[in-house]
């Protein structure tokens, strides 16, 4: 259970929202990730390329873990496969099984679109390659992500990668769905938790253990929501009806609060998709790519954040948190 310790998670208001976990898990080294839900994105058409099996030959992707992946995955039933063009002729590719090509067929839909959007965002120097597996039961998911012990109910994807060195490109990196994850999330949100997956194994060559959390996953949420035409209200709910009484956030949310037992983790994931939507908003897209890349470097002091933010966007620390808390208000007012 070690590596599923720092599992963050999030409870939205209302029931909104399904409760979903990410995690990003690496042999020896493992750093949480969390996804939230949103609006549909764009999806486009499937591009299906074989269902594998003896006699229909090797499934084609870019990424050379496939076969390995496939002939671990036929241990629990015959693997079924999507193939997608994903950008510069890189093939990336969903498996599944039969009972799940639901699912299959959803993420094979928008993989193409969520690796152009996170390319979009981020830039091209990742694999956009990307292998995603949905599993059939816990056993399977617990073999493809190498997990030991119970997996909790409420883990809905995983991204795993080898075990790589600082400066190194990452080998190995694949999503991996939940079996209830589907069933749970909806279509709508199996296409939110890709693009914050995605996001994360974009980032993931250039993200060191001990990042902030709040940077980590409110990068990955923007990426995730970037481009929707849902509301501050709707992508925040718990941050608005605490905004609209005067509740604004003192801090960004600290690495503990994103643990599902501090009982603040929708609202940290929430903060943190927010301060990341007022940084692009107020600076540029380019300049949150730039402090991320600067503070994703591992952990840092009060000072080495104050002093990457008067690099990055000259404006020092403090007067970022007000000019947050500004943001804030003037989005979750009502009619906003």
């Amino acid at each position: 259970m070690s590596a599923l310790r720092q599992v963050r998670g999030w409870f939205s208001a209302k029931r909104r929202f399904e409760f979903c976990l990410t995690l990003v898990m690496v042999t020896g080294l493992t750093a949480a990730c969390g996804a939230l839900l949103m609006l549909p994105n764009s999806v486009l058409p499937t591009l299906r390329a074989v269902a594998p099996g003896p006699e229909s030959g090797q499934v084609t992707a870019s990424d050379p873990q496939v076969p390995q992946v496939k002939r671990l995955m036929e241990g629990y039933g015959k693997v079924i496969a999507e193939s997608v063009t994903t950008g510069s002729n890189r093939g990336g590719i969903v498996l599944g099984h039969a009972t799940r090509s639901a699912d299959v067929d959803v993420l094979a839909g928008e993989l193409a679109a969520a690796t152009v959007a996170v390319s979009a965002l981020w830039g091209a120097d990742w694999s956009q390659a990307p292998v995603v597996v949905v599993a059939a039961s816990t056993a399977e998911f617990a073999a493809l992500t190498g997990s030991t012990g119970d997996v909790p109910a409420e883990v809905a994807a995983v991204t795993v990668s080898d075990v790589f060195r600082p400066g190194d490109r990452p080998t190995g990196q694949r999503v991996v769905f939940g079996p209830e994850a589907g069933r749970r999330l909806g279509a709508d949100g199996l296409r939110t938790v890709l693009r914050h997956e995605l996001t994360h194994v974009a980032t993931r060559a250039v993200t060191a253990e001990g990042s902030p959390q709040w940077l980590l996953e409110g990068f990955a949420e923007y990426a995730a929501h970037r481009g929707s035409a849902g509301t501050v209200a709707e992508i925040a709910p718990a941050l608005t009806a605490r905004a609209r009484t005067g509740a604004l956030p003192a801090e960004l949310p600290a690495d503990v609060v994103f643990e599902p037992a501090s009982g603040q983790a929708a609202l940290a994931y929430e903060q943190a998709w927010s301060a990341c939507a007022f940084l692009a908003d107020r600076f540029g897209e380019g300049r949150l790519v730039t402090l991320y890349r600067e503070l994703a470097r591992g952990p840092r002091d009060h000072a080495a954040v104050d002093a990457a933010f008067r690099e990055v966007i000259a404006t020092p620390y403090a007067d970022f948190l007000t000019d947050w808390r500004t943001w804030i208000t003037s989005r979750t007012t009502e009619g906003a």
